[in-house]
């Protein structure tokens, strides 16, 4: 009687087990956000790009900018300091802009990708609150950080988060 009693608590505890409803457990999100903020693209030649962008949108192209270290956030490739530098030009979309990259010499993953891979699709990026808060998230989940850097109000960080979702990430954080 005893063993019959106990099989039946058993059989009774396996069955609310196997049909008690099973939550799901949400965890915080990396980046909160769930708009991207920008598509870049290596290019070769930013004039013949920008040209041939503004022909398909219908726009004039954009003004050429150049991107390079600032003091106040310095580029780092790898964790080590560089002197990379690109031509920038950005198209404002609706929903997104589209930001065309000609790297200009020094180590940096612009120059790699174009090395690598030739013209194409670099990353996609999304804005952020304390960027090295979210660096270190990532980090912690084997996305490491490839390239950081600033600008006069702002700052950048790629994260290669390829092994993980097939793609490069990068992280905006504007100050003002």
């Amino acid at each position: 009687m005893k063993n019959i009693l106990l099989a039946l608590v058993l059989i009774i505890g396996i069955v609310l087990v196997s049909f008690r409803p099973h939550t799901k457990t949400v965890r915080e999100p990396i980046i909160p956000s769930k708009t991207i903020t920008q598509v870049a693209i290596v290019v070769k030649d930013i004039d013949k790009a920008r040209n041939a962008w503004a022909r398909l949108l219908g726009v004039e192209a954009p003004e050429v900018s150049i991107a390079e270290g600032h003091f106040s956030r310095p580029t780092l490739y790898k964790g080590e300091p560089s002197d990379a530098k690109a031509n920038l030009a950005f198209f404002a979309m609706n929903n997104l802009q589209i930001e065309l990259i000609q790297p200009l010499g020094g180590k940096s993953t612009w120059q790699d990708y174009l090395d690598t891979y030739g013209e194409g699709i670099h990353h996609i990026a999304f804005a952020v609150k304390g960027i090295d808060g979210v660096e270190k998230r990532f980090e912690a989940q084997g996305n490491p950080t490839v390239q950081r850097g600033g600008w006069d109000g702002g700052a950048y960080s790629y994260i290669d988060a390829s092994k993980d979702l097939g793609c490069v990430l990068e992280l905006l954080e504007n100050y003002n």
